[in-house]
């Protein structure tokens, strides 16, 4: 049972790196987005309660997001663990997710935090932008999107330091790059890599 934390700060590529840590460990990669989208699907009621913040551009509080994970954690794919990209957020959903997990009779691994460069950070999401046509992506939004991620992240990078579970690795470079670094401390962590799905 493998169970790993994913954090970095928007445009780091942890959608991307998420993919091949999930396809190296042969568990699911679990996103907020994910979960979101799924229940908006489904419609269930909190998918509906969730889509409603969203129409009206507001962040889907705890309130709503914290018992679809704990829902979305108990599925049949996530017996042999799973990837969490995108929660927790705050220090909040942080004890929340102890405290699931304690629930579960499970326990945290590993958190592998992404480290970039804020300006290529930036240069990135403008990039994706005028692919995606997204004109309020402005350098100005984008920076304030990253002031808030750092503002609500860093007490909780402390928060799992201080527990010995917090790995950095640097976000620069190729994507290849990025994943070799990532699989050299997978491969360091007892318990984080299984034989049958290509680990040590």
């Amino acid at each position: 049972m493998t169970v790993i934390v994913l954090l970095g700060p928007p445009g780091a590529g942890k959608g991307t790196q998420a993919a091949r840590i999930s396809q190296r460990l042969g568990v699911p990669a679990i996103s907020t987005g994910e979960i979101f989208r799924s229940n908006i699907a489904e419609g269930t009621d909190l998918g509906r309660l969730a889509q409603s913040y969203m129409d009206r551009g507001e962040f889907v509080p705890d309130s709503v997001t914290d018992p679809m994970v704990r829902v979305r954690l108990q599925a049949p794919d996530t017996a042999r663990g799973f990837l969490l990209d995108g929660y927790p957020r705050t220090l909040d959903q942080a004890h929340t997710l102890r405290d699931m997990l304690a629930d579960l009779g499970v326990r945290l691994d590993l958190v592998l935090e992404l480290e970039v460069d804020e300006d290529e950070v930036v240069s990135r999401l403008l990039n994706r932008a005028r692919e995606q046509n997204r004109a309020d992506d402005t350098e100005p939004v984008i920076r304030r999107r990253l002031e808030v991620y750092h503002a609500q992240t860093e007490p909780m990078a402390t928060y799992y330091a201080d527990q010995d579970l917090l790995e950095l690795v640097s976000g620069q470079g190729t994507v290849d790059e990025v994943t070799h670094r990532i699989f050299d401390v997978l491969d360091s962590v007892d318990g984080a890599s299984h034989p049958e799905s290509g680990g040590k």
